[in-house]
């Protein structure tokens, strides 16, 4: 079930927030579990029950993991060799529903050079199996660390890994970040939903009117025959699909925190206008920043950080680098575009350009540049091999004088041409103001007419493409 869907829209977000009104309050979380678990299993089937296997493992470990004084003086003891089966288990639960396929296609090209054959493991993959399986290490990891104490009440923590709005595709809630609301009598007020409400209306403006309407000029563009790649048609593609991607997740973002505020949750921020970055640096400081806390605080932290000199640092910072891309997907477009970002982070880092610029021409060009760097990686993001991809980008960098090809100019029409140019606008917005938070909390004329107009044309007009059938799946749905 998709949060654009008529189904979650006109059905089940009502149901779900009046049951969780007017059910006592030590039922709330167990109405927000069975929720979760019934809007899982409308997109997930039968692996439903691998979600919930894996949710009863990780539970059933959790008063294990906390540290005792016996712990204390056997660092090495059976704590830790629990901890390390744990993640073990929770990662080998992502490598065989999310990477055998990919595994087994290398290892049968590499046979076959020898004469070999070796058969392709073709696996589905489940629903936000990268997500729910990095919350369950966080749980883990935060229990081990003695950060909060494990959860004794399986409904808890079915809520805290099941929790419907992040549970297909994030935000990347860490335990520690959200166990102090979990307890079954926290407060949950009108109050909420009034203050969740215009943030998931921004999403849906973002999703529905914005990222649906680019897709299919994206799809276009990318799935030009080598041929009749051109300049244009190679920038015109990786900027469309960089706005795509952007208001696609964000909106998701946007739309996940407002629902969980409306249940009474507060989930992090993901997005904080990432293409205003000034360094590639500060992009991943603003971009999926979830993803890059959790790679922070559980990869590249225990290993050292940068705390043991430059070397070390940049291999650190590859390794992450190379976990985040392969993270995206089992495909070495992912790879090398984790590769290509980690060696941009390791040149800023060795030049000491992460560091914005003072004086403003200087930081306009690193912008600018910047931006462009990203665009670039997106290409990498979104192509369907390598060799797309760098058909692309050499078609990026060699200007010709083609233009669009018959797909690509039927796929622009006038509405998508408006909607790209007024999307472009985010590339030139200030860093300094995030408009998701904004809505939540401030009281100013300015803020109460976005609300408004969210709420009635905005969310009217979203509600009617959604009606007609025009939206699509989210981008991150796939990991």
């Amino acid at each position: 079930m998709s949060f654009v869907s008529p189904l979650f829209l006109w059905y089940f977000m009502p149901a779900v927030l009046i049951a969780v009104l007017v059910a006592p309050r030590g039922w709330r979380n167990g109405v927000i579990t069975v929720a979760s678990l019934l809007f899982y299993a409308t997109g997930a089937g039968a692996f439903t029950l691998l979600l919930i296997a894996c949710m009863a493992v990780n539970f059933l470990a959790g008063p294990a993991l906390e540290p005792d004084e016996w712990d204390r003086m056997s660092p090495n003891g059976r704590r830790r060799r629990l901890l390390i089966g744990i993640i073990v288990f929770d990662l080998s639960i992502l490598f065989i529903w999310k990477y055998a396929g990919f595994a087994s296609e290398q290892i049968a090209w590499f046979t076959q050079l020898f004469g070999g054959d070796f058969p392709i493991a073709e696996v589905a993959l489940p629903i936000g199996i990268s997500f729910f399986t990095f919350h369950h290490i966080s749980y883990a990891v935060d229990i081990y660390r003695g950060e909060r104490r494990a959860l004794r009440n399986p409904v808890s923590f079915g809520t805290y890994i099941a929790m419907f709005p992040q549970l297909a595709a994030g935000p990347i809630v860490r335990y520690h970040e959200i166990a102090d609301q979990l307890p079954q009598h926290r407060r949950h007020r009108l109050d909420d939903i009034a203050a969740g409400f215009p943030r998931f209306a921004l999403g849906l403006c973002k999703k529905a009117i914005i990222a649906d309407s680019l897709a299919p000029f994206v799809d276009a563009c990318f799935s030009t025959p080598d041929d009749e790649m051109t300049f244009a048609i190679a920038w015109l593609g990786a900027t469309a699909f960089a706005l795509q991607l952007y208001f696609d997740f964000s909106g998701y973002s946007d739309m996940a925190i407002g629902l969980g505020r409306m249940l009474g949750f507060r989930l992090p921020e993901n997005f904080a206008r990432p293409y205003s970055s000034v360094t590639i640096t500060e992009f991943w400081r603003r971009w999926h920043m979830s993803l890059s806390r959790w790679f922070r605080d559980y990869v590249y932290i225990p290993l050292g950080g940068s705390r043991d000199g430059a070397r070390k640092t940049y291999r650190n910072l590859w390794i992450v680098f190379i976990l985040t891309g392969f993270w995206h997907g089992a495909a070495w477009t992912y790879v090398v575009w984790g590769l290509y970002h980690g060696a941009l982070l390791v040149i800023e880092r060795a030049t000491g350009g992460s560091e914005a610029p003072r004086s403003t021409a200087a930081r306009a060009g690193r912008r600018a540049l910047t931006l462009l760097l990203v665009i670039v990686g997106w290409v990498f993001f979104n192509a369907s091999d390598l060799s797309q991809a760098f058909t692309m980008i050499g078609h990026m960098f060699t200007p010709d004088l083609g233009g669009l090809n018959d797909v690509v100019d039927s796929a622009l029409t006038n509405q998508r041409l408006v909607l790209l140019l007024f999307a472009m606008g985010v590339f030139f917005l200030p860093g300094t103001s995030v408009t998701g938070p904004l809505l939540e909390t401030a009281r100013s004329k300015q803020a109460t007419v976005v609300r408004t107009a969210l709420m009635t044309v905005g969310t009217v007009y979203a509600a009617i493409l959604v009606a007609t059938g025009t939206f699509s799946p989210f981008l991150y749905y796939q990991f």
